[in-house]
């Protein structure tokens, strides 16, 4: 029936479906409304990710309609956002029952899922800066979800105040925009001729502004510390923070590649994200903690999409940013039911193991060049061919190289190339969706090429050589430091929460 309708239609549908969620969401707030009405809420928040999947599928919905701006991309990142909060809140609608913010929860969740939808199918930038100031005020709400505790208000607080700084950036950035471009849209704001009218300085400073706003709800270095504080929220919160909001960065840069391509901010973006990337793996290797090792993940899986963005390879940023929050959501929903099994790895023929890892690396190397060489001038090629290598390199180690005898290396090579071919189907069906709609970079600069080679080089080199000197002094401090790094500050850690002592006396 939905597929009948006008395209008109449909979009009158889908605002009309997004306000009675938020509606719904209000009225679950009254007390005197029963808790079972969260169900019929869920209900709700089902329809506006169906009517977007059906404009998606349409894909003829393009180009400015009053402030909004619509295209493949808008309405993919919608989609996503929507469906992730309807998965979340589901989940949730068991995993919180008995809290006292039960109510409040779903509430905030719905506005922080909504705004974040309305941000990305804004055309006005206004309106994009005002709907991405209320996702932030949303989720920093969502970590202060137990007022009553103190570790959740200071981590809030520390959350709170690199939030402000973010949005105050994006926010003179665009205003600075329109000071020179006379222009609110962004259709208008991005074409050639608006872009003429910034000078060096100009676009220079507006790009670091963006830069900087973006690299801070991602969680990178030297911000980072809020992503760490706020593992205290409910696991639900964590699932949407790290599946659809910290990988905000990568659309909003997206959306502003025509203006951020190149010159000294995607030097200073590749920097910082680099060295993310190295502390954000780190910090997941040294924790013990599993929503810890989660943060670290993130931290460096939102630097590796960051240095995507930085080389121009924004639909490869997309697609893994999508990938990435699948991925996560999926871990952190399931973390209650996690068991670390301490289980001594057999190597049974190291000599043997060793000729097959560096067959790997080998195959890895010569597969990578050739999908470069394929399409040497653009830039997607480049970040995709490193992706491509790395991911072979470790899958063949792992699946194949550690593989139990010659069965056990039969079933690496399987399942290596099921993967291979998911991967490949998966890849082929995005870029055909958003290779019209989002900007390429022909060309990646030589020096930002030499810097991820570098980078990675770097991280590859120094991971094997402490692998093969525990022992030394200098993986000892460097083991220190990234646990400390990864720690949150005395404030936001408690064992025992003071709050409950008046439930207990």
């Amino acid at each position: 029936m939905l597929v009948s309708l006008s395209l008109s239609s449909l979009l009158t549908l889908f605002f009309i479906t997004l306000i009675a969620s938020g509606i719904s969401g209000l009225l679950f707030l009254h007390p005197r409304v029963s808790l079972g009405f969260v169900r019929i809420h869920i209900g709700i928040l089902a329809l506006p990710p169906l009517v977007s999947l059906v404009i998606l599928a349409n894909r003829s919905v393009n180009g400015n309609v009053g402030p909004w701006y619509f295209d493949s991309l808008a309405w993919l990142l919608t989609f996503f956002v929507l469906t992730i909060g309807l998965i979340i809140q589901r989940f949730s609608v068991r995993y919180l029952m008995g809290d006292r913010s039960y109510r409040k929860y779903f509430t905030l969740f719905t506005f922080t899922t909504g705004a974040a939808s309305i941000a990305w199918l804004s055309g006005d930038l206004r309106l994009m800066v005002i709907s991405w100031g209320a996702t932030l005020v949303g989720l920093t709400l969502l970590i202060r979800l137990n007022s009553a505790w103190q570790v959740a208000s200071e981590a809030a607080k520390v959350t709170g105040r690199l939030f402000l700084l973010s949005w105050l950036s994006l926010f003179f950035a665009i205003v600075w925009l329109f000071q020179v471009t006379g222009q609110w849209q962004l259709s208008l704001v991005l074409t050639n001729e608006s872009l003429a009218q910034l000078g060096a300085w100009e676009r220079t400073g507006i790009n670091l502004l963006i830069v900087l706003a973006v690299i801070i709800p991602a969680a990178q270095w030297p911000f980072h510390r809020w992503l760490i504080e706020s593992i205290v929220a409910p696991t639900p919160v964590s699932a949407i923070m790290h599946a659809g909001l910290v990988n905000a960065g990568g659309i909003i840069l997206t959306r502003f590649s025509h203006l951020v391509n190149g010159g000294i901010a995607s030097i200073v973006l590749l920097l910082l994200a680099g060295v993310s990337v190295l502390i954000g793996t780190g910090i997941s290797l040294v924790q013990v903690d599993y929503k810890r090792q989660l943060v670290g993940s993130t931290i460096g899986q939102m630097g590796f999409m960051l240095l995507q963005c930085a080389l121009g390879a924004y639909t490869a940023a997309i697609i893994h940013l999508i990938l990435h929050g699948l991925f996560k959501a999926t871990l952190f929903l399931q973390s209650g039911s996690v068991v670390r099994r301490h289980e001594v790895s057999k190597r049974a023929n190291e000599g043997s193991s060793f000729l097959w890892i560096v067959a790997g690396r080998a195959l890895a190397l010569v597969i990578s060049v050739a999908f470069w060489l394929a399409a040497p001038g653009e830039g997607y090629q480049f970040i995709s061919a490193l992706i491509l290598g790395w991911s072979l390199s470790v899958s063949w180690t792992q699946l194949v190289a550690f593989g139990e005898g010659r069965m056990g290396r039969i079933a690496g090579l399987t399942c290596l190339g099921g993967a291979a071919l998911v991967y490949v189907i998966i890849h082929n069906f995005f870029y055909e969706w958003l290779h019209t709609t989002v900007f390429q970079s022909v060309q990646p600069p030589m020096a930002a090429v030499i810097i991820v080679v570098c980078l990675l080089l770097f991280g590859g080199v120094l991971s094997t050589w402490v692998a093969r000197h525990r022992s030394s002094v200098f993986s000892a401090v460097l083991y220190l430091w990234l646990v400390r790094l990864g720690e949150a500050k005395p404030k936001t850690v408690e064992n025992h929460p003071d709050y409950l002592k008046q439930y207990l006396s």
